[in-house]
């Protein structure tokens, strides 16, 4: 049995559909089981569901799906056999990184409780996800430009179902046990050339209008708090005119290159359609 935390978040919902596809026996973890629309091979709870983790021997920890209760979360899943934690991590914790940075403090705090759990583990850590285009999507089904800052901004962007095949072949495989793997897109692109490209799959001609920070802060990602935002801001800020990460361990994990920009446009070209 396998826990998947984050179930119905852009990885977790991914990597339920994978694992189900595989035959595997999948409890898949959500705030409301009624409405997560899961395979209906996937057994759905919450997170406070006793036997939660009973017959389980590994366990996909998505730290925002478990916040404050991640200590209490990894204790129960110990006790419940679980062997294996794979954990969604982040790309900004690296060597000389910003260690005030709230993200770094966030997934740090948790990669060090995982690794004194006493279970095994393994660290995903992607940078820019695609599914951060999403941000633009009112503005896209609305009209034909994007009204943002820092169009210049440099990033390699990753498929949410390419951290999922790869968080899969953790899970199943042999070999990943103390591993870190830090996950890319397979190119760099600009903002700019995200918006171009969305529009490319939509059939418009779409263009990206810069504008002042300060209009953004007030706006964007209104479900985080102002100082992560702000936090979330100032790293957009430092990427533009950058030369992004690109590794290559989706293809060396999974056998398949990682997916550009444009192909992730071309499977989401619904949740952009007017």
């Amino acid at each position: 049995m396998i826990v998947v935390t984050g179930a119905t978040g852009n990885v977790g919902r991914a990597l339920v559909e994978r694992l189900v596809a595989e035959g595997r026996s999948v409890r898949a973890v959500s705030r409301d089981p009624e409405r997560a629309a899961l395979p209906p091979a996937a057994e759905v709870n919450r997170l406070e569901s006793d036997g939660l983790f009973d017959g389980a021997s590994k366990l996909f920890l998505h730290v925002q799906a478990t916040g404050d209760h991640t200590d209490t979360v990894l204790d129960r899943a110990r006790t419940g056999g679980v062997r294996h934690v794979v954990m969604l991590s982040s790309g900004i914790i690296q060597e000389g990184a910003d260690e005030a940075h709230p993200i770094h403090r966030m997934h740090a705090r948790v990669e060090r409780l995982v690794r004194d759990s006493g279970m095994e583990w393994t660290f995903l850590r992607p940078n820019a996800f695609s599914t951060n285009a999403f941000q633009w999507a009112p503005q896209i089904r609305q009209g034909d430009s994007v009204h943002a800052p820092f169009a210049g901004a440099v990033s390699a962007p990753i498929h949410e179902d390419d951290i999922a095949a790869v968080a899969e072949r953790c899970l199943l495989d042999a070999g990943h046990e103390g591993a870190v793997h830090r996950l890319t897109g397979p190119a760099a692109t600009t903002n700019a050339e995200q918006v171009a490209a969305i529009g490319q799959a939509l059939g418009r001609k779409l263009t990206y209008v810069e504008t002042p920070v300060a209009e953004a802060e007030a706006t964007l990602f209104p479900d985080l708090p102002r100082p992560m935002v702000r936090a979330l801001l100032k790293s957009f800020a430092a990427t533009v005119d950058s030369a992004p990460e690109i590794t290559f361990e989706v293809e060396s994990i999974t056998g398949r290159p990682a997916r550009t920009f444009a192909e992730w446009a071309e499977d989401h070209r619904a949740d952009f359609a007017a």
